[in-house]
């Protein structure tokens, strides 16, 4: 349950942290703050210090429509995702509001696949995914992803992409070492050779989910704690919210609630950072409970 809680504690530490340097380059972060890493706010959506974007807020979102429904239920998700782009959110994606334009015009809850849908926004709020389903088989698993994701996004990269993440933060929820995560994404590049991501650095990644997972990927590897691995995917700048986000779910759930620093949990907003922990642990009980999604 700890690694829960911290998975969706790193996820709201790194949207944070990332939001300040988000469509930045890399030279323009040196520039203005050398290394980024305190939780200052501003940036493009001039947030307060500890505020939080589109990615923590949507999957609170999900997270709250699977536990009212007590199973993963799409027109519950969308009816969340509708509510919470009608409180004016600071920022949402074109294929996030597209996708729920059409549920409100339709009734639809799953977008007609395109080549074009391959974004990151089904992958930024697939933590409660990876969570209710910890225990279930990873067939159950897979399908209840694709149930929240094609609400928006309905793409093989993005499938592919979002499932590699759910699979990841479970494995590390349950112990596994770091060798299974590189495992996981090595299994995924097997399957989809454009996530290949050992051999050109990802600077300034898009929202597309290729350069999003390639970033994150790097970051995660190439360093040895929650700190050094955010800092690291953040300063590449690009949807810095987003991979910051993604890797934080991961890298929370990795190295465990202790290795976030504390000068980043104080910052964030109270409320939010009370809001995951609450909602972490009453996906685990409903997991727990043997609901199947």
């Amino acid at each position: 349950m700890f690694r829960g809680i911290a998975a969706y504690l790193g996820l709201a530490v790194g949207d944070a942290l990332g939001a300040t340097v988000e469509f930045m380059t890399p030279a323009e972060i040196r520039h203005e703050y050398g290394v980024h890493q305190q939780m200052i706010g501003g940036g493009w959506l001039k947030l307060k210090a500890g505020d939080i974007t589109d990615d923590t807020e949507m999957s609170l979102a999900l997270g709250d429509a699977i536990l009212s429904a007590g199973k993963v239920e799409p027109v519950s998700i969308a009816e969340a995702f509708s509510d919470w782009m009608r409180s004016k959110p600071k920022d949402i994606g074109n294929t996030v509001r597209r996708g729920i334009v059409q549920f409100r015009r339709t009734g639809q809850t799953e977008m007609p696949e395109s080549e074009h849908d391959a974004g990151n926004g089904a992958c930024m709020r697939s933590l409660p995914l990876a969570l209710v389903t910890l225990h279930q088989p990873w067939t159950q698993a897979q399908a209840a992803s694709r149930l929240q994701a094609h609400i928006t996004h309905h793409n093989p990269l993005s499938d592919a992409g979002t499932e590699c993440i759910m699979q990841m933060v479970q494995a590390a929820i349950l112990g596994e070492p770091r060798t299974e995560l590189e495992w996981l994404a090595h299994d995924l590049i097997q399957r989809y050779p454009p996530f290949e991501y050992r051999k050109t650095r990802r600077d300034n990644p898009s929202g597309y989910i290729v350069d999003t997972l390639q970033a994150v990927f790097q970051a995660l590897f190439a360093t040895d704690s929650f700190e050094t691995a955010l800092v690291e995917v953040v300063n590449r700048g690009g949807d810095a919210d987003t991979t910051g986000a993604i890797l934080g779910m991961v890298a929370g759930a990795h190295y465990g609630l202790e290795s976030i620093p504390e000068r980043w949990l104080q910052r964030l907003n109270p409320a939010i950072r009370s809001r995951c922990t609450e909602q972490a642990r009453a996906l685990y009980q409903l997991a727990n409970q043997g609901h199947s999604p």
